[in-house]
Protein backbone atom coordinates (compact mmCIF):
# COMPACT_ATOMS: atom_id res chain seq x y z
CA UNK A 1 0.00 0.00 0.00
CA UNK A 2 2.88 3.09 0.57
CA UNK A 3 4.66 1.64 -2.24
CA UNK A 4 1.17 2.39 -4.37
CA UNK A 5 0.68 5.80 -2.64
CA UNK A 6 4.41 6.57 -3.13
CA UNK A 7 4.31 5.42 -7.28
CA UNK A 8 0.79 7.42 -7.66
CA UNK A 9 1.94 10.72 -5.89
CA UNK A 10 5.30 11.18 -7.54
CA UNK A 11 3.17 10.71 -10.98
CA UNK A 12 0.57 13.04 -9.92
CA UNK A 13 3.82 15.04 -9.66
CA UNK A 14 5.55 14.34 -12.60
CA UNK A 15 1.90 14.60 -14.99
CA UNK A 16 1.59 17.93 -13.29
CA UNK A 17 4.68 19.57 -13.88
CA UNK A 18 4.75 17.59 -17.07
CA UNK A 19 1.30 19.69 -17.99
CA UNK A 20 2.79 22.95 -16.63
CA UNK A 21 5.85 22.63 -19.04
CA UNK A 22 3.59 22.22 -21.82
CA UNK A 23 1.41 25.10 -21.20
CA UNK A 24 4.68 27.24 -21.26
CA UNK A 25 6.42 25.90 -24.41
CA UNK A 26 2.80 26.16 -26.10
CA UNK A 27 2.57 30.06 -24.55
CA UNK A 28 5.83 31.03 -25.31
CA UNK A 29 6.01 29.68 -28.71
CA UNK A 30 2.61 31.45 -29.98
CA UNK A 31 4.41 34.59 -29.00
CA UNK A 32 6.79 33.97 -31.35
CA UNK A 33 4.61 33.31 -34.21
CA UNK A 34 3.72 35.59 -36.72
CA UNK A 35 0.60 37.55 -37.05
CA UNK A 36 -0.10 35.47 -39.89
CA UNK A 37 0.09 31.76 -38.43
CA UNK A 38 -1.98 33.37 -35.56
CA UNK A 39 -4.67 34.55 -38.71
CA UNK A 40 -4.70 31.30 -39.77
CA UNK A 41 -5.11 29.27 -36.71
CA UNK A 42 -7.50 31.53 -35.26
CA UNK A 43 -7.47 32.31 -30.89
CA UNK A 44 -9.79 30.17 -29.81
CA UNK A 45 -8.19 27.19 -31.61
CA UNK A 46 -5.32 28.30 -29.63
CA UNK A 47 -6.84 28.19 -26.26
CA UNK A 48 -8.34 24.79 -26.94
CA UNK A 49 -4.73 23.31 -27.28
CA UNK A 50 -3.26 25.33 -23.87
CA UNK A 51 -6.14 24.44 -21.90
CA UNK A 52 -7.92 21.02 -22.59
CA UNK A 53 -5.58 19.00 -24.91
CA UNK A 54 -3.19 20.38 -22.72
CA UNK A 55 -4.79 18.56 -19.36
CA UNK A 56 -5.79 15.34 -21.55
CA UNK A 57 -1.96 15.12 -22.11
CA UNK A 58 -1.16 15.78 -18.17
CA UNK A 59 -3.58 13.00 -17.36
CA UNK A 60 -2.18 10.55 -20.14
CA UNK A 61 1.69 10.87 -19.10
CA UNK A 62 0.24 10.36 -14.78
CA UNK A 63 -1.81 7.05 -16.48
CA UNK A 64 1.40 6.32 -18.33
CA UNK A 65 3.10 6.33 -15.01
CA UNK A 66 0.94 4.22 -13.20
CA UNK A 67 -0.71 0.95 -15.30
CA UNK A 68 1.58 1.32 -18.56
CA UNK A 69 4.18 -0.65 -16.91
CA UNK A 70 2.09 -2.39 -13.87
CA UNK A 71 -0.92 -3.73 -15.61
CA UNK A 72 1.47 -5.82 -18.74
CA UNK A 73 3.61 -6.86 -16.12
CA UNK A 74 1.15 -8.14 -14.02
CA UNK A 75 -0.57 -10.24 -17.18
CA UNK A 76 2.85 -11.94 -18.45
CA UNK A 77 3.70 -12.45 -15.00
CA UNK A 78 0.24 -13.65 -14.27
CA UNK A 79 0.72 -16.19 -17.62
CA UNK A 80 4.26 -17.32 -16.63
CA UNK A 81 3.02 -18.44 -13.53
CA UNK A 82 0.32 -20.41 -14.74
CA UNK A 83 2.77 -22.29 -16.49
CA UNK A 84 4.42 -23.03 -14.03
CA UNK A 85 1.32 -24.70 -12.28
CA UNK A 86 -0.20 -26.51 -15.75
CA UNK A 87 1.65 -25.71 -19.09
CA UNK A 88 -1.53 -27.95 -20.68
CA UNK A 89 -4.18 -25.85 -19.22
CA UNK A 90 -1.89 -22.32 -19.44
CA UNK A 91 -2.76 -22.51 -23.40
CA UNK A 92 -5.75 -20.77 -22.59
CA UNK A 93 -3.54 -17.88 -21.35
CA UNK A 94 -1.81 -17.64 -24.35
CA UNK A 95 -5.37 -17.72 -26.63
CA UNK A 96 -6.75 -15.51 -24.33
CA UNK A 97 -4.23 -12.83 -24.35
CA UNK A 98 -3.76 -12.05 -27.93
CA UNK A 99 -7.50 -11.94 -28.40
CA UNK A 100 -7.66 -9.43 -25.59
CA UNK A 101 -4.92 -7.60 -27.49
CA UNK A 102 -7.00 -7.56 -31.06
CA UNK A 103 -9.62 -6.43 -28.97
CA UNK A 104 -8.15 -3.17 -27.65
CA UNK A 105 -6.15 -2.60 -30.71
CA UNK A 106 -9.41 -2.25 -32.80
CA UNK A 107 -11.13 -0.65 -30.42
CA UNK A 108 -8.12 2.24 -30.32
CA UNK A 109 -8.08 2.32 -34.10
CA UNK A 110 -11.59 3.19 -34.55
CA UNK A 111 -11.57 5.39 -31.52
CA UNK A 112 -8.88 7.88 -32.36
CA UNK A 113 -10.25 9.58 -35.37
CA UNK A 114 -12.88 10.23 -33.34
CA UNK A 115 -11.38 12.03 -30.37
CA UNK A 116 -9.32 14.34 -33.12
CA UNK A 117 -13.08 14.91 -34.56
CA UNK A 118 -13.99 15.72 -30.61
CA UNK A 119 -11.34 18.17 -30.16
CA UNK A 120 -11.86 19.77 -33.75
CA UNK A 121 -15.85 20.00 -32.16
CA UNK A 122 -15.02 21.62 -28.87
CA UNK A 123 -12.58 23.93 -31.14
CA UNK A 124 -16.08 25.05 -33.07
CA UNK A 125 -17.80 25.18 -29.89
CA UNK A 126 -15.32 27.53 -28.36
CA UNK A 127 -15.40 29.93 -31.45
CA UNK A 128 -18.90 30.50 -31.35
CA UNK A 129 -18.90 30.64 -27.86
CA UNK A 130 -15.95 33.16 -27.97
CA UNK A 131 -17.55 35.02 -30.92
CA UNK A 132 -21.17 35.46 -29.32
CA UNK A 133 -19.33 37.09 -25.54
CA UNK A 134 -17.15 39.59 -27.64
CA UNK A 135 -19.93 40.67 -29.67
CA UNK A 136 -23.24 40.35 -27.30
CA UNK A 137 -23.90 43.92 -27.57
CA UNK A 138 -24.11 43.72 -31.72
CA UNK A 139 -26.51 40.26 -31.39
CA UNK A 140 -28.57 42.03 -29.11
CA UNK A 141 -29.08 45.32 -30.59
CA UNK A 142 -30.04 43.25 -33.93
CA UNK A 143 -32.16 40.97 -31.64
CA UNK A 144 -30.02 37.83 -33.02
CA UNK A 145 -29.90 35.68 -29.51
CA UNK A 146 -32.39 32.87 -30.74
CA UNK A 147 -30.45 32.69 -34.40
CA UNK A 148 -27.15 32.83 -32.30
CA UNK A 149 -28.21 30.18 -29.61
CA UNK A 150 -29.39 27.89 -32.32
CA UNK A 151 -26.21 27.88 -34.49
CA UNK A 152 -24.42 27.32 -31.05
CA UNK A 153 -27.28 24.20 -30.01
CA UNK A 154 -26.28 23.17 -33.87
CA UNK A 155 -22.35 23.13 -32.86
CA UNK A 156 -22.53 21.51 -29.25
CA UNK A 157 -24.74 18.90 -30.89
CA UNK A 158 -22.59 18.04 -33.04
CA UNK A 159 -19.66 17.89 -30.43
CA UNK A 160 -22.46 15.64 -28.04
CA UNK A 161 -22.99 13.47 -31.02
CA UNK A 162 -19.44 12.43 -31.40
CA UNK A 163 -18.76 12.11 -28.17
CA UNK A 164 -21.35 9.36 -27.43
CA UNK A 165 -20.46 7.74 -30.23
CA UNK A 166 -17.03 7.67 -29.11
CA UNK A 167 -18.08 7.15 -25.64
CA UNK A 168 -20.30 3.83 -27.10
CA UNK A 169 -17.40 2.32 -29.34
CA UNK A 170 -14.96 2.54 -25.91
CA UNK A 171 -17.50 1.53 -24.04
CA UNK A 172 -17.59 -1.84 -25.83
CA UNK A 173 -14.08 -2.36 -24.36
CA UNK A 174 -14.42 -3.74 -20.92
CA UNK A 175 -17.86 -6.13 -21.76
CA UNK A 176 -15.46 -7.44 -24.63
CA UNK A 177 -12.42 -8.21 -22.63
CA UNK A 178 -14.37 -9.41 -19.34
CA UNK A 179 -16.69 -11.66 -21.93
CA UNK A 180 -13.03 -13.28 -23.20
CA UNK A 181 -11.78 -13.74 -19.13
CA UNK A 182 -14.49 -15.13 -18.32
CA UNK A 183 -14.74 -17.61 -21.47
CA UNK A 184 -11.13 -18.59 -19.94
CA UNK A 185 -12.23 -18.88 -16.33
CA UNK A 186 -14.92 -21.72 -17.75
CA UNK A 187 -12.26 -23.04 -20.14
CA UNK A 188 -9.58 -23.25 -17.22
CA UNK A 189 -12.59 -24.96 -14.84
CA UNK A 190 -13.83 -27.32 -17.36
CA UNK A 191 -10.07 -29.08 -18.44
CA UNK A 192 -9.54 -28.23 -14.51
CA UNK A 193 -12.16 -30.24 -13.48
CA UNK A 194 -11.39 -33.32 -16.05
CA UNK A 195 -7.49 -33.01 -14.65
CA UNK A 196 -8.39 -33.21 -11.08
CA UNK A 197 -11.01 -36.25 -12.21
CA UNK A 198 -8.22 -37.89 -13.50
CA UNK A 199 -5.54 -37.36 -10.86
CA UNK A 200 -3.12 -35.20 -13.02
CA UNK A 201 -4.40 -32.09 -11.08
CA UNK A 202 -5.02 -30.82 -8.23
CA UNK A 203 -8.16 -28.51 -6.56
CA UNK A 204 -5.80 -25.87 -5.07
CA UNK A 205 -3.53 -25.79 -8.84
CA UNK A 206 -7.01 -25.21 -10.06
CA UNK A 207 -7.34 -22.39 -7.55
CA UNK A 208 -3.71 -21.01 -8.47
CA UNK A 209 -5.02 -20.65 -11.74
CA UNK A 210 -8.43 -19.29 -11.65
CA UNK A 211 -6.36 -16.54 -9.37
CA UNK A 212 -4.10 -15.98 -11.93
CA UNK A 213 -7.01 -15.60 -14.23
CA UNK A 214 -8.86 -13.00 -12.13
CA UNK A 215 -5.42 -10.81 -11.65
CA UNK A 216 -5.40 -10.93 -15.33
CA UNK A 217 -8.84 -9.50 -15.34
CA UNK A 218 -8.24 -7.25 -13.15
CA UNK A 219 -5.58 -5.09 -15.19
CA UNK A 220 -6.83 -5.67 -18.30
CA UNK A 221 -10.33 -3.83 -17.11
CA UNK A 222 -7.69 -1.05 -15.67
CA UNK A 223 -5.60 -1.24 -18.86
CA UNK A 224 -8.73 -1.06 -21.38
CA UNK A 225 -9.69 1.94 -19.63
CA UNK A 226 -6.17 3.40 -19.68
CA UNK A 227 -6.19 2.79 -23.73
CA UNK A 228 -9.21 5.19 -23.75
CA UNK A 229 -7.28 7.48 -21.31
CA UNK A 230 -4.18 7.20 -23.98
CA UNK A 231 -6.23 7.13 -27.17
CA UNK A 232 -7.74 10.77 -25.76
CA UNK A 233 -4.07 12.33 -24.90
CA UNK A 234 -2.46 10.97 -28.23
CA UNK A 235 -4.94 12.83 -30.21
CA UNK A 236 -4.40 15.84 -27.87
CA UNK A 237 -0.89 15.03 -28.17
CA UNK A 238 -0.30 16.10 -32.08
CA UNK A 239 -2.95 18.66 -31.77
CA UNK A 240 -0.15 20.16 -29.64
CA UNK A 241 2.29 19.48 -31.98
CA UNK A 242 0.98 21.32 -34.60
CA UNK A 243 0.95 24.35 -32.88
CA UNK A 244 4.80 23.87 -31.31
CA UNK A 245 4.96 22.69 -35.58
CA UNK A 246 4.21 26.33 -36.66
CA UNK A 247 7.62 27.59 -37.55
CA UNK A 248 8.50 30.89 -35.43
CA UNK A 249 8.42 34.07 -36.36
CA UNK A 250 12.13 34.82 -37.83
CA UNK A 251 12.38 32.14 -40.16
CA UNK A 252 15.48 34.61 -42.23
CA UNK A 253 18.92 34.52 -40.74
CA UNK A 254 19.32 37.94 -38.74
CA UNK A 255 22.53 39.80 -38.53
CA UNK A 256 22.89 39.92 -34.99
CA UNK A 257 26.13 42.29 -34.98
CA UNK A 258 23.72 45.07 -36.16
CA UNK A 259 23.71 48.45 -34.41
CA UNK A 260 21.28 50.08 -34.29
CA UNK A 261 21.67 52.95 -32.04
CA UNK A 262 22.91 55.53 -33.73
CA UNK A 263 19.98 56.87 -34.97
CA UNK A 264 21.36 60.38 -35.64
CA UNK A 265 22.84 59.94 -38.53
CA UNK A 266 19.86 59.46 -40.49
CA UNK A 267 19.33 63.14 -40.63
CA UNK A 268 19.85 63.72 -44.51
CA UNK A 269 19.05 60.08 -45.94
CA UNK A 270 16.10 57.87 -45.38
CA UNK A 271 15.51 56.19 -42.25
CA UNK A 272 13.38 54.18 -43.80
CA UNK A 273 12.36 53.14 -47.29
CA UNK A 274 9.88 50.91 -49.19
CA UNK A 275 11.53 49.26 -52.58
CA UNK A 276 9.01 47.76 -54.58
CA UNK A 277 7.21 46.22 -51.89
CA UNK A 278 4.36 43.73 -52.20
CA UNK A 279 2.56 41.76 -49.57
CA UNK A 280 0.32 38.64 -50.29
CA UNK A 281 -1.57 37.63 -47.08
CA UNK A 282 -1.27 33.60 -46.18
CA UNK A 283 -4.11 31.70 -47.54
CA UNK A 284 -5.09 34.73 -50.34
CA UNK A 285 -4.16 34.44 -53.81
CA UNK A 286 -4.23 37.88 -55.14
CA UNK A 287 -2.12 40.53 -53.17
CA UNK A 288 -3.03 43.38 -50.82
CA UNK A 289 -0.07 45.42 -51.16
CA UNK A 290 1.24 46.08 -54.77
CA UNK A 291 4.93 47.64 -55.67
CA UNK A 292 5.14 50.20 -52.72
CA UNK A 293 7.49 52.59 -52.90
CA UNK A 294 8.32 55.70 -50.96
CA UNK A 295 10.75 57.08 -48.66
CA UNK A 296 10.82 58.39 -45.25
CA UNK A 297 12.93 60.86 -43.74
CA UNK A 298 14.16 60.72 -39.63
CA UNK A 299 11.89 63.37 -37.69
CA UNK A 300 9.20 63.89 -40.71
CA UNK A 301 5.33 63.53 -40.08
CA UNK A 302 4.04 60.90 -42.67
CA UNK A 303 0.55 60.48 -42.99
CA UNK A 304 -1.18 57.99 -44.99
CA UNK A 305 -4.91 58.11 -45.99
CA UNK A 306 -7.19 55.90 -48.80
CA UNK A 307 -10.39 54.18 -48.21
CA UNK A 308 -11.59 51.23 -46.23
CA UNK A 309 -9.33 48.51 -47.41
CA UNK A 310 -7.13 50.24 -49.35
CA UNK A 311 -4.05 48.72 -47.51
CA UNK A 312 -3.23 51.34 -45.12
CA UNK A 313 -2.83 49.34 -42.37
CA UNK A 314 -1.03 46.67 -44.42
CA UNK A 315 1.37 48.98 -44.92
CA UNK A 316 2.98 50.53 -41.38
CA UNK A 317 2.09 46.61 -40.35
CA UNK A 318 5.22 45.74 -42.51
CA UNK A 319 7.49 47.80 -40.59
CA UNK A 320 7.35 46.75 -37.34
CA UNK A 321 7.85 42.85 -38.47
CA UNK A 322 4.38 41.82 -37.83
CA UNK A 323 3.61 40.26 -41.55
CA UNK A 324 6.54 39.26 -43.39
CA UNK A 325 6.38 41.37 -47.20
CA UNK A 326 6.49 39.09 -50.16
CA UNK A 327 7.85 40.89 -52.96
CA UNK A 328 10.62 43.73 -53.22
CA UNK A 329 12.65 45.06 -49.87
CA UNK A 330 12.46 47.55 -47.13
CA UNK A 331 15.06 49.27 -45.07
CA UNK A 332 15.64 50.34 -42.12
CA UNK A 333 18.82 52.96 -41.34
CA UNK A 334 19.94 51.30 -44.65
CA UNK A 335 19.92 47.51 -43.39
CA UNK A 336 17.27 45.19 -44.69
CA UNK A 337 14.50 44.27 -42.49
CA UNK A 338 14.97 40.81 -43.14
CA UNK A 339 18.71 41.35 -41.68
CA UNK A 340 16.91 43.05 -38.59
CA UNK A 341 15.97 40.95 -35.53
CA UNK A 342 12.05 41.27 -34.79
CA UNK A 343 13.33 42.38 -31.17
CA UNK A 344 15.36 45.12 -32.10
CA UNK A 345 13.51 46.38 -34.31
CA UNK A 346 10.35 46.76 -31.79
CA UNK A 347 12.35 48.59 -29.38
CA UNK A 348 12.75 51.27 -31.70
CA UNK A 349 8.73 51.54 -32.33
CA UNK A 350 5.97 52.74 -30.29
CA UNK A 351 3.14 51.05 -31.96
CA UNK A 352 -0.79 52.13 -31.28
CA UNK A 353 -3.05 49.83 -33.28
CA UNK A 354 -6.77 50.36 -34.25
CA UNK A 355 -8.30 48.72 -31.52
CA UNK A 356 -7.02 49.86 -27.98
CA UNK A 357 -5.91 47.27 -25.89
CA UNK A 358 -5.55 48.04 -21.84
CA UNK A 359 -4.84 45.03 -19.76
CA UNK A 360 -6.38 44.49 -16.65
CA UNK A 361 -4.30 45.47 -13.71
CA UNK A 362 -3.83 49.69 -13.14
CA UNK A 363 -3.04 52.67 -15.30
CA UNK A 364 1.08 52.59 -13.87
CA UNK A 365 1.07 49.12 -14.85
CA UNK A 366 -0.33 49.30 -19.00
CA UNK A 367 1.64 52.72 -18.85
CA UNK A 368 5.00 51.08 -17.83
CA UNK A 369 4.19 47.80 -20.62
CA UNK A 370 7.69 48.62 -22.48
CA UNK A 371 9.55 50.38 -19.59
CA UNK A 372 9.01 49.25 -16.27
CA UNK A 373 11.60 51.49 -15.11
CA UNK A 374 10.35 54.99 -16.05
CA UNK A 375 9.62 57.53 -13.18
CA UNK A 376 6.46 59.48 -12.64
CA UNK A 377 7.65 62.60 -13.85
CA UNK A 378 8.15 61.12 -17.17
CA UNK A 379 4.58 58.83 -17.15
CA UNK A 380 3.02 62.32 -16.45
CA UNK A 381 4.62 63.96 -19.41
CA UNK A 382 3.86 61.39 -21.39
CA UNK A 383 0.21 61.43 -20.02
CA UNK A 384 -0.04 65.48 -20.93
CA UNK A 385 1.58 64.84 -24.62
CA UNK A 386 -0.91 62.44 -25.14
CA UNK A 387 -4.13 64.49 -23.94
CA UNK A 388 -4.39 61.84 -21.05
CA UNK A 389 -3.44 63.84 -17.69
CA UNK A 390 -6.44 64.75 -16.78
CA UNK A 391 -7.88 61.22 -17.11
CA UNK A 392 -5.68 60.61 -14.35
CA UNK A 393 -6.02 63.28 -12.57
CA UNK A 394 -9.51 62.52 -12.13
CA UNK A 395 -9.18 59.25 -10.80
CA UNK A 396 -9.30 58.70 -6.58
CA UNK A 397 -5.97 56.44 -7.06
CA UNK A 398 -4.23 58.87 -9.53
CA UNK A 399 -1.75 56.01 -11.67
CA UNK A 400 -2.41 53.20 -9.01
CA UNK A 401 -5.66 53.40 -10.29
CA UNK A 402 -7.74 50.15 -11.39
CA UNK A 403 -7.94 48.65 -15.25
CA UNK A 404 -10.65 46.48 -15.73
CA UNK A 405 -10.60 43.69 -18.11
CA UNK A 406 -9.92 45.17 -21.34
CA UNK A 407 -10.33 48.91 -20.16
CA UNK A 408 -13.92 48.65 -19.89
CA UNK A 409 -14.29 51.33 -17.12
CA UNK A 410 -12.76 53.56 -19.46
CA UNK A 411 -14.95 55.19 -22.28
CA UNK A 412 -13.05 54.65 -26.05
CA UNK A 413 -11.50 57.96 -26.35
CA UNK A 414 -9.75 57.77 -22.61
CA UNK A 415 -8.66 53.75 -24.14
CA UNK A 416 -6.82 55.55 -27.03
CA UNK A 417 -5.13 58.17 -25.48
CA UNK A 418 -4.02 56.04 -22.78
CA UNK A 419 -2.65 53.72 -25.26
CA UNK A 420 -0.89 56.51 -27.26
CA UNK A 421 0.44 57.68 -23.71
CA UNK A 422 2.11 54.03 -23.45
CA UNK A 423 3.78 54.35 -26.89
CA UNK A 424 4.82 57.41 -25.95
CA UNK A 425 6.68 56.28 -22.32
CA UNK A 426 8.70 53.90 -24.14
CA UNK A 427 10.02 56.72 -26.13
CA UNK A 428 10.66 55.05 -29.52
CA UNK A 429 12.24 56.74 -32.72
CA UNK A 430 9.73 56.02 -34.68
CA UNK A 431 5.75 56.43 -33.34
CA UNK A 432 2.97 54.70 -35.56
CA UNK A 433 -0.57 56.12 -34.88
CA UNK A 434 -3.02 53.06 -37.22
CA UNK A 435 -6.28 55.40 -36.77
CA UNK A 436 -5.78 55.41 -32.93
CA UNK A 437 -7.70 58.85 -32.89
CA UNK A 438 -10.93 57.94 -34.49
CA UNK A 439 -12.42 58.08 -31.22
CA UNK A 440 -11.13 61.65 -30.45
CA UNK A 441 -12.81 64.83 -31.36
CA UNK A 442 -11.19 67.13 -34.29
CA UNK A 443 -10.01 69.89 -31.13
CA UNK A 444 -8.19 66.82 -28.57
CA UNK A 445 -6.89 65.13 -32.33
CA UNK A 446 -5.52 68.26 -33.12
CA UNK A 447 -4.03 68.99 -29.60
CA UNK A 448 -2.47 66.01 -29.40
CA UNK A 449 -0.38 65.92 -33.17
CA UNK A 450 0.58 69.77 -32.13
CA UNK A 451 1.79 68.44 -28.55
CA UNK A 452 3.88 65.75 -30.27
CA UNK A 453 5.28 67.88 -32.86
CA UNK A 454 6.94 70.74 -29.98
CA UNK A 455 7.85 68.14 -27.63
CA UNK A 456 8.81 65.42 -29.22
CA UNK A 457 10.75 66.79 -32.14
CA UNK A 458 13.05 64.46 -34.22
CA UNK A 459 10.81 61.46 -33.68
CA UNK A 460 9.63 60.05 -36.49
CA UNK A 461 5.61 59.99 -36.78
CA UNK A 462 3.35 57.78 -39.15
CA UNK A 463 -0.29 58.71 -39.06
CA UNK A 464 -2.60 56.43 -40.57
CA UNK A 465 -6.27 58.18 -40.94
CA UNK A 466 -9.63 58.53 -42.32
CA UNK A 467 -9.30 61.89 -41.46
CA UNK A 468 -7.71 64.75 -43.79
CA UNK A 469 -7.77 66.85 -40.46
CA UNK A 470 -5.10 64.16 -38.85
CA UNK A 471 -2.87 64.17 -41.81
CA UNK A 472 -2.97 67.20 -43.77
CA UNK A 473 0.27 68.88 -42.08
CA UNK A 474 2.38 66.40 -42.79
CA UNK A 475 5.48 66.31 -44.01
CA UNK A 476 4.37 63.96 -46.87
CA UNK A 477 0.90 62.15 -47.23
CA UNK A 478 0.47 59.11 -49.43
CA UNK A 479 -2.86 58.06 -50.76
CA UNK A 480 -3.82 54.12 -50.85
CA UNK A 481 -5.98 52.99 -53.17
CA UNK A 482 -6.76 48.89 -53.66
CA UNK A 483 -3.34 48.21 -52.22
CA UNK A 484 -1.21 50.49 -54.49
CA UNK A 485 -0.27 54.08 -53.82
CA UNK A 486 -2.55 56.42 -55.99
CA UNK A 487 -0.02 59.36 -55.51
CA UNK A 488 2.25 60.95 -52.71
CA UNK A 489 2.35 64.71 -51.90
CA UNK A 490 1.80 67.73 -49.83
CA UNK A 491 -1.93 68.88 -48.86
CA UNK A 492 -2.16 71.41 -50.97
CA UNK A 493 -0.69 69.53 -54.14
CA UNK A 494 -2.31 66.51 -53.45
CA UNK A 495 -5.95 68.49 -53.64
CA UNK A 496 -5.19 69.46 -56.83
CA UNK A 497 -3.82 66.08 -58.27
CA UNK A 498 -5.32 63.70 -56.35
CA UNK A 499 -9.22 62.81 -57.14
CA UNK A 500 -8.96 60.30 -54.44
CA UNK A 501 -7.52 62.66 -51.82
CA UNK A 502 -9.69 65.31 -52.87
CA UNK A 503 -13.22 62.90 -53.22
CA UNK A 504 -11.92 61.89 -49.46
CA UNK A 505 -11.47 66.36 -48.48
CA UNK A 506 -14.70 66.93 -49.80
CA UNK A 507 -16.86 64.21 -47.29
CA UNK A 508 -14.69 65.26 -44.58
CA UNK A 509 -16.07 68.56 -45.46
CA UNK A 510 -19.18 67.87 -46.00
CA UNK A 511 -19.15 65.70 -42.27
CA UNK A 512 -18.13 68.76 -40.45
Amino acid sequence: MLLAITAQWFSAKAAVGFGTQIRHELFSHIQKLSFSDIDKTGTATFITRITADANQVQNGVNMVLRLLLRSPLIVFGATIMAFTVDARISLVFVIAIPILALIIFFIMFITMPLYKKIQESLDKVLIRTRENLTGIRVIRAFNKEENEFQKFQKENQTLYNFQVFAGKISALTNPLTVLVINISIIAIIWFGAINVNIGTLSQGKVVALLNYMSQILVELIKFANFIILINRSLTSAKRINEILEIEKEEKEEVNTNLDLEDYSDYTNKPLIKFDNVSLTYKGDKEESLSNISFEINKGETIGIIGGTGSGKSSIVNLIPKFYDYTKGNIYYMGQSLKSISSKKLREKIGFVLQKSVLFEGSIRSNLCLANENISDKDLYKALEIAQAKEIVDNRKNKLDDIVEHEGKNFSGGQRQRLCIARALAKKPDILILDDSTSALDYATDAALRKSIKENLQGMTLIIVSQRIASVRNADKIIVMDDGKISDIGKHEYLLKNCDIYKEIYDICESQN
